[in-house]
């Protein structure tokens, strides 16, 4: 049996999903309450002492880290394979998911409660706000993550944030002139690994961003018209978190865009 602990809205759960989805692979669903905190309950830690998701059992092995949960996949699973036979193409593969855990992932962190779940979480009670705080275990996300909640698109790692994105996208519309995809000639691991991020930055109304890179365009509607898309992103939307997610973005746009052309 295959289960998976993931959260709908995640973009580390998406990206797992969407190779489970590619790959034909059924999983047994175990969704976690990421604001309220389900991750660092003493049940789930002990399946992943990260404190994040998703996590993955399979074959009776558990599996952490999205970036190592797929390429545990492409390695268990080679029906369907996801990584090119070329050995470039392959490192290509891997530079990319490297980039995204190193940087892009903190910085989509960042730009996410800056804007997106931010009022949400300011309505908590401060006791459960902090608690929730304190119990993610790196102390530079705990510090970056409470200074977004606390000021927003003003909080001096938003800029930064901004900045790694704007490069991201810059960057997938250079490599994609030389083809459709950014795994090789097929959809593959990296932009399974990539779409998520995109799509977070479209959610949160930085649409944009995305339209003025017309080859980065093209992929992301190729993805989105995938029917893996449905099944391991769209199906898994919840249609009031994505309309709040939009609206504080369309609310703090003109401070992006401000920060952009600073």
């Amino acid at each position: 049996m295959t289960e998976l602990y993931h959260a709908g809205f995640s973009t580390c759960s998406q990206k797992v999903r969407l190779v489970l989805a590619q790959k034909g692979i059924h999983f047994e669903s175990h969704e976690i309450d990421l604001i309220a905190g389900e991750q660092h309950g003493e049940p789930y830690v002990k399946l992943n002492p990260n404190h994040v998701v998703p996590t993955l059992i399979d074959r009776g092995a558990v599996l952490i880290e999205s970036t190592l949960i797929n390429e545990y996949l492409e390695d268990a699973y080679p029906e369907n394979p996801m990584l090119s036979a070329d050995p470039a193409e392959r490192h290509a593969t891997r530079l990319w998911t490297k980039r995204l855990d190193q940087t892009v992932h903190p910085a989509t962190g960042v730009i996410t409660f800056a804007i997106g779940p931010r009022a949400m979480l300011l309505e908590q009670p401060a006791e459960v706000r902090e608690a929730n705080i304190q119990a993610i275990p790196d102390p530079v996300r705990r510090a970056a993550r409470r200074s977004v909640i606390d000021h927003g698109v003003q909080a001096p790692e938003f800029a930064g944030a901004l900045h790694v994105m704007v490069k991201l996208l810059d960057d997938m519309e250079d490599a994609l002139g030389s083809g459709d995809w950014l795994s090789g000639p097929a959809f593959g691991l990296a932009d399974a690994a990539l779409l998520p991020y995109v799509l977070r930055l479209d959610q949160m109304a930085m649409t944009p961003l995305i339209e003025s890179r017309p080859r980065l365009c093209g992929w992301y509607e190729r993805v989105t018209v995938l029917e893996i898309y449905r099944i391991a992103v769209e199906d898994w939307f919840l249609e009031p978190i994505v309309e709040m997610f939009r609206a504080r973005g369309e609310a703090a746009w003109g401070e992006v865009e401000s920060l952009l052309h600073a």
